[in-house]
């Protein structure tokens, strides 16, 4: 895997906004396994694939469309990300971490991660929402290793509101009107790619876990230590193992996100309507 600076960062964060002239940022999204998001309302601009954004070779992935789309509403803009990078597939931490770091690059003052995860809380049923107030991370990584520490303060960032209050509190509400079923939780971020056994599965439910994946975290910090504030949005696609009674399948997620997709768009409107008009 080629090194990735945060010179190189900078460069494809300026080559980006060239290219694009994007505007005044309202957020940036990012869309999990088999998510698909969209800003009704606001008129679809460019689509960029990832290999063109970032100086670093992009894997394909199963549910994940590897591009980024502006969405414009007079001068107002969104970011979607459509799929993300994950440890797993071989990315460095500070890959993983480079999509919320353009954003805040770009001048995104809100990250929203949607995410899709094995739910180890019988009363979060496959299909039902959790809006995450809180991670484990057993990554064994950070975003923040290196020269990515000395690249800008703070040094040691905090992470004791690293999910915003207010924007939980907003989505808890649109995710409601949208039709989900909706709680709030704390999201376990393993490595992967395999599933977690059941006896890891019971270990991360006593230790206070609601919803296990494999993503998410690293964005999250590099996020925060942006000043961005962050929202997730975890779609629990399945039990977890040991919970469901069955093999676990990566079709049992994508089909998951495909019928979430018409209230997740929904869920987005509220969002973002929320964030243009300063309620969130």
């Amino acid at each position: 895997m080629e090194i990735f600076t945060p010179r190189l960062l900078e460069e494809a964060a300026h080559a980006f906004a060239d290219r694009l002239a994007t505007g005044k940022l309202v957020g940036a999204f990012v869309a999990g396994s088999g998510i698909s998001l969209a800003a009704p309302g606001w008129e679809k601009g460019p689509e960029t694939p990832y290999a063109e954004v970032f100086p670093f070779p992009v894997f394909e992935l199963p549910g994940h469309t590897p591009t980024v789309t502006v969405w414009r509403r007079g001068d107002a803009e969104l970011l979607v990300f459509n799929g993300r990078f994950h440890l797993y597939q071989g990315y460095s931490a500070a890959q993983v971490a480079a999509i919320p770091r353009l954003a805040g690059l770009l001048g995104s003052p809100v990250y929203v991660a949607t995410n899709a995860s094995g739910s180890m809380d019988r009363a979060a049923l496959p299909g039902s929402l959790v809006v995450v107030r809180d991670h484990l991370n057993f990554q064994g990584t950070s975003p923040l290793m290196g020269e990515w520490i000395r690249w800008r303060p703070p040094t040691f960032p905090d992470l004791t509101d690293a999910y915003d209050p207010n924007l939980r509190a907003v989505a808890v509400r649109c995710a409601r009107e949208a039709g989900f079923a909706v709680t709030e939780g704390v999201y376990v971020a393993t490595l992967g790619a395999n599933y977690e056994t059941p006896a890891e599965v019971e270990a991360y439910r006593r230790m206070g876990g609601t919803v296990v994946g494999m993503s998410t975290v690293q964005e999250v910090i590099a996020a925060r230590h942006l000043g961005m504030r962050v929202l997730v949005l975890s779609l629990a696609t399945n039990m977890a193992a040991g919970i469901a009674g069955r093999p676990l399948t990566h079709t049992e997620v994508l089909e998951a996100g495909e019928a979430a997709r018409a209230r997740l768009q929904t869920l987005l409107q509220g969002l973002v309507a929320e964030l243009c008009s300063g309620g969130a």
